[in-house]
């Protein structure tokens, strides 16, 4: 299902679905944090290192189910489906954005 998202988000997506991580230079604040099974990831090369991390141990795909937006918060479900007890699950992504950019997200 293809979802209007914005461009930022739909990036972030593509590189979590095995894009390369390389096109986060394009969507992340320089002050982007991530905050996911409890941990924080902040400034783009952590979170650079958290998604290849991610993708290494559980080979996961996403599929944005819904989509919705006030002002410059943006929540995503998702279907995340992978090498991990209880696959697939729906998780929501709420992403803050800045300037076009992801400024934060808070998976769960």
């Amino acid at each position: 299902m293809s979802l209007p998202l914005p461009d930022a988000i739909a990036t972030f997506f593509a590189v979590s679905n095995g894009a390369d991580d390389a096109l986060l230079a394009h969507c992340l604040a320089h002050d982007a944090a991530v905050r996911d099974e409890g941990r924080t990831h902040e400034g783009p090369e952590a979170i650079r290192a958290w998604l290849r991390d991610a993708r290494r141990r559980y080979a996961y795909r996403v599929e944005p189910l819904e989509v919705s937006r006030q002002g410059d918060s943006v929540s995503v479900m998702a279907e995340v489906a992978g090498d991990f007890p209880g696959s697939p699950v729906r998780l929501a992504h709420v992403f803050g954005l800045r300037g076009g950019r992801i400024a934060s997200l808070e998976i769960g």
